[in-house]
């Protein structure tokens, strides 16, 4: 609804102008078109900026979603990975510790440098058994010596 003194106004320049000479008309019109055409552009611009705003408000919107499930993607498929570094790890950890396990026997089963023979332990031709050390048939055990 428009306002009282809004429609007064009209009135009194409607009766104005038709009582008015015509070059005053004619700039009275010009004036009148200067302006409707600024606000007409003043509105247009207007629309624009808030079509632009509710466009940019969407878009926005739509990027901090994408953003959020890219964000989870990345999360999910970071912790796959971890997970997965993780087994390998431990797999790592279990074949060390077999292997310090089997080092550690091997260490039990060595011999100590004194336990190694060197050459004072081999034998010469006089530590050699002869013929004369063979037992003979008369020293061998019978049927008659065992009790």
């Amino acid at each position: 609804m428009e306002n009282p003194v809004k429609k007064t106004a009209k009135k009194i320049t409607k009766k104005a102008m038709e009582n008015a000479p015509d070059s005053l008309k004619e700039k009275a019109e010009e004036k009148l078109k200067e302006k409707a055409g600024g606000e007409k552009i003043q509105e247009k611009a207007q629309d624009k900026a808030e079509k632009a705003s509710e466009k940019l408000a969407e878009t926005v919107e739509q990027n901090a979603t994408k953003a959020h499930e890219t964000a989870a993607d990345a999360k999910d498929k970071v912790q796959d990975i971890l997970l997965s570094v993780r087994d390998k790890l431990s797999m790592v950890k279990e074949a060390g510790e077999s292997f310090q396990e089997s080092i550690s026997e091997d260490e039990s089963k060595l011999k100590s440098y004194r336990e190694v023979k060197g050459i004072s332990n081999v034998k010469n031709a006089s530590n050699l058994k002869g013929a004369s050390d063979i037992k003979s048939s008369t020293k061998e055990k019978s049927l008659m010596d065992i009790n």
